[in-house]
């Protein structure tokens, strides 16, 4: 087997990166069928699109329709949203989350999980806590449980959250991001050369990733 490594830059509370995960992995699946001997290894990479939330996070709704411009803004924003989630079996449900949340400890915990293995069960669940139940994915109680859901032990999850450990090595990767132009996220980065923004289709998704083992 060859593999091919993809660096995803992403954030939890941004449901283009959860449309984007999906879209990759309809190009992946593509790519299984004509490439059965490529193997895709992934790494999450932190980004935080709202830096300043506080650590208790805040109120959903009155922060987006102030960063949009108003409530009517904003609804046609989050129709446009569950448009393009519905053609990839996501099913938003913007109305259930009441907390947008700081997402230090979420990306401090898929980087602990990335630590001896893949975290995309980690990023998934995550995904659908917030934009599907809508949790409060900056609470330790909501991430220790998704751990545990993902195999971790949840006493030591809540333990390694409630510390410091990990925060740096995070800031440290956001801030590499930023140095490399990322701005906006998704960001996919495919055997560290080739770089697509935004949750392109499969298509596009497809065609960068055989260009990228075309090169290699």
């Amino acid at each position: 087997m060859s593999e091919i490594q993809i660096d995803i830059v992403s954030d939890a509370v941004c449901p283009w990166c959860f449309i984007g995960k999906r879209r990759l992995e309809a190009a992946l699946e593509r790519l299984r069928a004509d490439r059965p001997d490529i193997a895709p290894r992934i790494r999450w990479l932190p980004y935080f699109l709202n830096p300043d939330t506080p650590v208790e996070g805040e109120p959903y709704r009155p922060f987006l329709e102030k960063k949009f411009g108003g409530p009517e803004k904003l609804a046609q924003i989050q129709a446009h949203v569950a448009e393009a989630g519905r053609t990839v079996g996501i099913d938003f449900a913007f109305e259930r989350i009441e907390i947008r949340a700081n997402t230090l400890r979420a990306h401090r915990l898929i980087h602990r999980m990335q630590k001896t293995g893949n975290a995309d069960a980690l990023v998934e669940r995550l995904f659908a806590a917030h934009f599907l139940q809508g949790e409060n994915i900056g609470d330790i109680a909501v991430l220790a449980r998704l751990a545990g859901e993902c195999g971790q032990e949840e006493a030591a999850a809540a333990a390694y959250l409630r510390s410091g450990e990990d925060e740096e090595e995070v800031r440290a990767q956001v801030e590499r991001g930023q140095r490399l132009g990322i701005t906006g996220v998704p960001f996919f980065i495919f055997n560290g050369r080739y770089g697509v923004g935004g949750a392109q289709p499969p298509e596009v998704l497809l065609d960068t990733l055989r260009q990228s083992l075309d090169a290699a």
